[in-house]
């Protein structure tokens, strides 16, 4: 899956520094993010030395816009949300909601990641308890207003991805009023008070009206583009398999068999890792 990086790990503690000329930069702008693709197609990321050159002049404003995000494949990270001036050698600000790409999946974990932090940064400016302006804590990720005291985390949305089986079927939905259309499992955040396995059987209930059993943890996964941490889930149908569609959220769901199976593993996500081991009838039970 996307996280499962070429070898080592994403090290996310906070370290309070400021980049050198060779450490890796995710730019953003707007809901963009700044890279390149070399001749193969594989995404790279700008370095330190580069961003600083393009970039506006350098300042105390300039350093503001700066933050460390993590450290990967023993190179720091970091985050810059200003302007990188007239990009050159190629780079290019691309939508950061497509970046899925499997030969470059360690930029594309780095840009979700970095996109997940920058958001919660963008939406943590001022307190939300008194208004006045938040500053960054000095030694963990945290903003801290220095009128109240109030202490903000980065801020992580529990979702659930849901295997609905019935023998030899699973159940295949597409969304309504959505850019992505290909075909997905059902799915759906966990709602104050509930737990994940509650969850998937509500969520079941109100997008096709069926009920479940057996409902059994798979595996989870960051997906910092939507801010997510999403848990799989496999659970057995229950009852009447008559789908009743909540066309507010589905444009279709149907049954469909390991023999006619309609989507392939794309090495990214968990919902298509969930999709294969179906398909391989590999599914926990």
């Amino acid at each position: 899956m996307l996280q499962d990086i070429s070898h080592g790990r994403l090290d996310n503690q906070y370290h309070p520094c400021f980049p050198k000329d060779g450490d890796f930069v995710v730019c953003v702008k707007g809901k963009d993010i700044l890279l390149r693709r070399d001749e193969e197609g594989l995404l790279h990321l700008p370095t330190w030395g580069e961003v600083s050159k393009w970039s506006e002049k350098w300042n105390p404003w300039f350093e503001e816009k700066t933050a460390f995000a993590f450290s990967m494949q023993d190179k720091d990270h970091f985050l810059y949300m200003g302007e990188a001036g007239d990009p050159e050698d190629g780079y290019v600000y691309e939508a950061a909601a497509t970046l899925r790409d499997l030969r470059s999946k360690d930029v594309c974990f780095a840009c979700m990641t970095a996109w997940h932090i920058y958001c919660w940064y963008r939406a943590n400016r001022y307190c939300g308890c008194c208004g006045e302006k938040t500053a960054h804590d000095t030694r963990e990720r945290m903003m801290r207003c220095p009128a109240c005291g109030n202490m903000i985390f980065p801020r992580i949305a529990p979702a659930v991805i849901i295997g609905l089986v019935d023998g030899d079927r699973i159940l295949m939905s597409q969304y309504a009023n959505r850019s992505y259309k290909r075909y997905a499992l059902l799915a759906g955040f966990i709602e104050i008070g509930e737990t994940a396995e509650e969850a998937v059987a509500r969520e079941v209930m109100e997008e096709v009206g069926l009920k479940v059993k057996n409902i059994r943890y798979y595996k989870s996964q960051p997906w910092g583009i939507a801010g997510n941490l999403s848990i799989g889930y496999f659970c057995d149908l229950d009852g009447s398999d008559e789908i009743h569609l909540d066309q507010n959220e589905l444009s279709m769901a149907g049954w469909y068999s390991r023999e006619d199976f309609p989507a392939e593993d794309d090495g990214i996500s968990l919902t298509r890792e969930m999709m294969r081991l179906f398909a391989e009838g590999k599914e926990p039970r």
